[in-house]
């Protein structure tokens, strides 16, 4: 069983590694680096955990920048052949006797976030700041992932009685890694189903034994093609794509709101044009819509789409709008909730367990969540509350390394409860 200075030292080594979405090579392989050290009944990689088509995969010669980048930090080649194409993740596989089948899933992507270099960063200040310059793990996926080798070290140790899966999830920070690993079908015969998160705004020594209020989410690419002109000789000639674009942005923010719940909507990136005196003749932009329900999600998808095909129309360009990556909403069981909760009260550094909050966000291991729950089992989202001085998704977020240890009892303790208790 990894002591608590390895498991800091592996997190603190996947922190200075961080990679996107479908790049994750290096985090993969170190993964599987820990899961050949133990007697693991099964271990899958890339392709053999996947299934279905994969969004938001970046091109080859990205994916090979990537691949090189993991080579040069000391990834294993024959691990590298596997995860060809950006097939990365893994699913380790314990059995251990009759019982329910448990799965837990953690995530391992960064974010494309220029971590801080100041010295009131932890990581800059004792050596472990990211080395992908322009990426770090600004949302805590590196204690994600540690936690998830702890977890199979304390059931290795444990009386545990049943199959244990543990998925090591790539691409939820482009709400694209779920559905793949939920067609991988690996999930099918899943009883009970656990997924972490540490911090979401709880500080340390608080647990969330079942978040709730997912907002289902819908990313949108959106392309306006018009004509390019002279912008001040002939400029009734160009059919203006950014004018299309800026009137599309403006009327995606007056969508109306829907009393049935909560509605988000953002436009993330807006490109376009290429001289200041030239008509744009193409522009881009992507855009999220977010409902408290599914329902309400697409009901802001049908209202984002019809006002850029009619921004489009009054500015005589054409438009191509295409759904990139979505998620439903999600519930945790209270059944299993309440297990974790029990469990969590009685570990050492919790102070405060909550039976439920908000996330007041969007995930993608609602795909995961909904398959189980669909198919009888039940699911939960557990929050491991971590001090970070930070928001999420910031150059200086970071993490209380105390929280890992937290999250392993919490969850081993659970895993536990569960397959001897059936909920």
């Amino acid at each position: 069983m990894s002591s608590t200075d390895d498991l800091r030292a592996l997190r603190r080594e996947l922190h200075r590694h961080p990679e996107p979405a479908w790049r994750e090579f290096y985090t993969t392989a170190r993964i599987v680096d820990e899961l050949e050290t133990r007697p693991l009944d099964a271990l899958y990689v890339g392709p053999e955990v996947l299934g279905g088509e994969r969004n938001v995969v970046p091109d080859d010669a990205d994916l090979d920048e990537w691949l090189t980048r993991a080579r040069e930090a000391g990834a294993r080649e024959d691990v590298l052949d596997r995860l060809s194409g950006g097939y990365t993740g893994a699913l380790a596989v314990l059995e251990r006797g009759d019982g329910p089948t448990v799965g837990l899933r953690v995530d391992i992507d960064a974010l494309p976030i220029t971590e801080a270099d100041t010295d009131d960063h932890q990581p800059a200040r004792d050596g472990f700041r990211s080395e992908n310059e322009g990426f770090m793990h600004a949302c805590g996926h590196d204690a994600h992932t540690t936690i998830g080798i702890g977890v199979i070290d304390a059931i290795l140790d444990s009386d545990f009685q049943g199959t244990l899966k543990i998925f090591f999830q790539p691409a939820e920070e482009v709400i694209a890694g779920g559905e793949p690993v939920v067609a991988g079908g690996h999930l099918d015969d899943v009883d009970y189903l656990l997924a972490v998160h540490v911090g979401l705004d709880h500080p340390s020594g608080e647990v969330v034994a079942g978040i709730d209020g997912f907002l289902a989410v819908n990313h949108l690419s959106i392309e306006f093609h018009g004509e390019s002109s002279h912008a001040g000789n002939h400029p009734e000639q160009g059919r203006n794509a950014n004018l299309a674009l800026a009137t599309a942005v403006g009327n995606l923010h007056a969508i109306p709101r829907h009393d049935d719940g909560a509605t988000r909507v953002n436009a993330g990136v807006i490109e376009g044009g290429t001289a200041s005196n030239i008509v744009a003749e193409e522009a881009h932009l992507e855009a999220e819509v977010r409902g408290e329900t599914t329902e309400l999600m697409e009901y802001m998808t049908d209202h984002a789409e019809r006002i850029v095909r009619a921004a489009g129309e009054m500015h005589a360009c054409e438009v191509d709008v295409e759904s990139v990556a979505s998620a439903p909403s999600a519930a945790s069981d209270p059944g299993l909730a309440d297990v974790v909760g029990a469990v969590a009260s009685n570990v050492d550094g919790v102070d405060t367990v909550l039976p439920a909050d908000a996330l007041g966000g969007s995930e993608d291991a609602t795909f995961l969540m909904k398959h189980v729950q669909e198919r009888g089992g039940k699911a939960a989202y557990v929050c491991i509350g971590t001090d970070h001085p930070t928001g999420h998704h910031t150059p200086r977020f970071d993490v209380d390394e105390d929280s890992i240890r937290i999250g392993i009892e919490t969850l081993t303790g659970s895993i536990e409860r569960i397959a001897a208790e059936r909920p």
